[in-house]
């Protein structure tokens, strides 16, 4: 590559890709965009393979890599004028400045490249194309023109980026497809405990078996001539999810669901759902087949799309279920918005015999992610002090938090609940 750019008989001086990219980036998070480190690391690796000639050969490469949505475009194209354009109006942050046009070559689709108004006027001659600093590269491939030819690959944001951002309400038949095959992957892992069994081990530092060791000394009809030591063993804690599926949570409880399915094929899980009523679903969702596990839990489960009856499900859990054992020492996961139809003081006291049960409990609730939100409703505020972890789960990236519950989360005190839930 050269290291030099002419335009006319001035030359544009020689910048260092990665300088150029974090300046840019420091620029634009100052803005209020967010771009991690790992944005300037692919802008510099752009920039080397496909050295920018002008303005708007850079306002793409960069518009490629840092944009993944829509509503970051004005940020993007004001820091990118006051940079590379010394256009930008402090007066009026939230003009967006003209992208420039794509080269010939690109082919610019109306809904993610716009057109620059000012090329759209009439009568106005297009603008020349102003020189911006060469990009020096490094290494033994940028030895002016004897460096040996690449193919250049130019790294654009992927699609699935903006998809885990965006909310479980907003997404389309086929996006909702796609997160649920992801949700079904997900691992979740739950915290060890120690077993009542236990292990041989040749530490003395273990607790002595005192029963192996009689039971050595008896085989061989004398005195024992060697100790025999055990550990308890480790086992994960059982996992329980429970997701309410009444008409409040029908744009969640679809990817929620497909979690329980996965939850329930890699990890063990009892799976539960409820509405009006509480059903079992650990049997239907531990088919193979995606598709049909989700098809037998519908059919299962007649009040989909109901009514809310929190607290009467959880009694008949606790009843039915967690005094048998299903919920002693388990981490306990609740997917449900809180809306429910019931006395809260019933949902609190339920809460109260779960909670007595369990060994963490946490709440998933798509509503938190929305701005201002505050628990008010009567089931989800009776039901929280009683949680050891609230999340939103709203959508694919937000799971992230409920898996991290799951695998590492502690019992704690009430008051520790009251301060980590808010």
């Amino acid at each position: 590559m050269a290291g030099t750019q002419h335009t006319g008989a001035a030359a544009a001086p020689a910048v260092e890709a990665a300088a150029l990219s974090a300046a840019f980036i420091t620029a634009l998070r100052r803005a209020g965009l967010s771009c991690s480190p790992d944005r300037a690391v692919r802008l510099a690796e752009a920039l080397r393979l496909v050295p920018p000639a002008d303005v708007g050969k850079l306002y793409w490469a960069s518009r490629v890599v840092l944009v993944s949505a829509r509503d970051q475009l004005p940020v993007f194209d004001a820091v990118f004028a006051a940079v590379f354009r010394g256009g930008f109006d402090p007066a009026a942050p939230h003009r967006a400045a003209a992208a420039p046009a794509p080269a010939p070559s690109v082919q610019a689709d109306a809904r993610t490249r716009p057109s620059p108004a000012e090329d759209r006027a009439p009568g106005r001659a297009p603008a020349h194309p102003r020189t911006v600093p060469a990009v020096a590269s490094a290494g033994p491939d940028s030895s002016g023109d004897q460096a040996p030819g690449r193919e250049a690959v130019l790294a654009m944001t992927s699609p699935e980026e903006r998809l885990h951002a965006t909310s479980f309400a907003q997404l389309t038949d086929d996006e909702v497809l796609e997160i649920r095959r992801l949700a079904a992957r997900l691992l979740l892992a739950t915290p060890t405990r120690r077993s009542r069994r236990t292990r041989k081990s040749a530490h003395s530092s273990a607790r002595l078996d005192v029963r192996a060791t009689v039971r050595a000394a008896r085989r061989s009809g004398s005195d024992t001539t060697r100790l025999l030591y055990a550990r308890r063993r480790e086992q994960r804690r059982k996992l329980v999810m429970l997701c309410d599926v009444s008409g409040s949570m029908e744009p969640y409880a679809r990817i929620f669901v497909a979690l329980l399915q996965g939850a329930v094929a890699t990890a063990g899980a009892e799976a539960f759902v409820f509405s009006t009523r509480l059903t079992r679903l650990t049997r239907q969702l531990s088919l193979r087949d995606p598709d049909d596990a989700l098809a037998r839990a519908a059919d299962s489960a007649p009040d989909w799309s109901g009514g809310t009856r929190i607290a009467d499900s959880i009694r008949r859990f606790v009843d039915e279920h967690g005094r048998r054992g299903l919920a002693r020492g388990a981490v306990v996961v609740i997917f449900s918005d809180g809306w429910a139809q019931e006395d809260p003081g019933s949902v609190a006291a339920q809460m109260a015999r779960l909670r007595r049960l369990a060994h963490t409990i946490i709440w998933v609730n798509p509503r938190k992610a929305a701005p201002g939100y505050q628990p008010l409703a009567g089931g989800m505020a009776a039901a929280l002090p009683f949680c050891d972890t609230f999340v939103s789960g709203h959508s694919y990236t937000a799971l992230a938090a409920v898996a991290a519950a799951i695998r590492g989360g502690g019992r704690t005190s009430l008051k520790e609940r009251g301060n980590s839930c808010r």
